[in-house]
């Protein structure tokens, strides 16, 4: 099948409240650069997917709110590929959406579907797992997931366990989804050798997602009748922000994947990381001194004392100067300085506060 008929699906639509207050609900993290290397997640994934996918062919989820900020950082986006829904549903909904658009397009069009803020390298062994997959999927009514070969018993990513060996250039029947497990159950599926991280990254062919997302989540299906017969860009925002009220909030894995029986797993080589908590941040960020200090720049940094910190600043011209401190996350912006014991769940328990109304304007 000639390229052609590919196309590429950038989920952008997050909120990034995870990672306040670097990220915020005006600025979420696919639009900023953790790496500090000029690019921004969003930015990254589009060039990344450019390089398989024809331009025209690629588009991009996002929210209303964000419109401009997609705009801003991708200029050469069609208009007509930057889908917008009016307030963010989970990825059931938003997949649906371009599913629906791309095959008004194109009734044979195979789609990959991609987050938009993921870090990946070895882009020689990405693009080859890619255009793989799609070649098979051509042919076939699959459900693929790229799953990543694990490298340590991670627990903060989802991993999916494979229902047989792996086959050179094929997919593997999926057997089961774990969202997350704990580091004791994380080791064993390592061990084992059946489990793969589940990367988020799909590829199927548009029909075949339609026909399971009619099945299995008609709930989802059904509010979009009549959603083709429209053509006027007014007519279509109405719509959308009707049916978009009743939609329901939920991940394609829990409405689709998870209830077919027609997902399959690729094993992918390819370096990746899902970057979604602070301990993902952690190994990401640029630099690393021989403390075990995570820092986003290598300038303006006293540390003394200090072991294993997640040390980040938004300033280029502000000295911060740490003293015998250990495992503490400390985040300097213009408006917010955080300082926090580097523990996920205290974290989140603390961060819980900002929804008072004396912090709205600091979200």
């Amino acid at each position: 099948m000639s390229n052609n008929h590919y196309y590429c699906i950038i989920l952008a639509g997050g909120v990034g409240s995870r990672f306040w207050p670097i990220s915020r609900a005006g600025l979420p993290k696919q639009f900023l650069d953790f790496s500090i290397q000029g690019r921004t997640f969003l930015r990254r994934t589009y060039d990344r997917m450019k390089a398989i996918i024809p331009e025209e062919n690629i588009l991009v989820v996002s929210l209303d709110r964000y419109r401009d900020l997609v705009r801003t950082q991708l200029p050469e986006l069609p208009e007509e590929n930057l889908l917008l829904e009016p307030y963010n549903r989970n990825t059931a909904p938003c997949i649906a959406f371009a599913t629906y658009e791309v095959l008004q397009r194109d009734p044979d069009a195979v789609t990959v579907v991609t987050p938009s803020d993921h870090a990946i390298a070895r882009h020689d062994i990405f693009n080859q797992t890619l255009l793989t997959a799609l070649s098979y999927a051509a042919g076939t009514d699959a459900l693929i997931t790229l799953g990543v070969i694990p490298t340590r018993p991670d627990p903060n990513f989802g991993y999916i366990q494979m229902a047989g060996a792996p086959e050179e250039g094929r997919p593997v029947k999926v057997k089961t989804f774990t969202e997350k497990p704990d580091s004791e159950l994380a080791r064993v599926f390592l061990e084992t050798g059946e489990f793969l991280w589940n990367s988020g990254i799909f590829v199927w062919r548009a029909d075949a997602i339609r026909k399971e997302i009619d099945r299995l989540a008609p709930e989802i299906a059904r509010l979009w009748n009549g959603w083709q017969e429209l053509s006027d860009p007014a007519e279509r925002r109405i719509f959308l922000e009707r049916i978009y009220t009743e939609m329901p909030r939920i991940s394609i894995d829990y409405a689709v994947m998870e209830k077919t029986d027609n997902a399959w797993v690729y094993p992918a080589a390819f370096r990746w990381a899902d970057i979604g908590n602070w301990e993902s941040l952690y190994e990401y960020l640029a630099y690393h001194d021989d403390r075990g200090n995570a820092l986003n720049r290598t300038s303006r940094r006293l540390l003394q004392d200090s072991n294993d910190n997640i040390v980040y600043c938004t300033r280029d011209d502000k000295l911060l100067a740490i003293r015998g401190m250990d495992n503490f996350i400390v985040i300097d912006t213009d408006d917010v300085l955080m300082i926090c014991p580097r523990d996920e769940e205290k974290l989140k328990e603390f961060l819980l506060q900002l929804a008072m109304p004396e912090y709205e304007e600091y979200r």
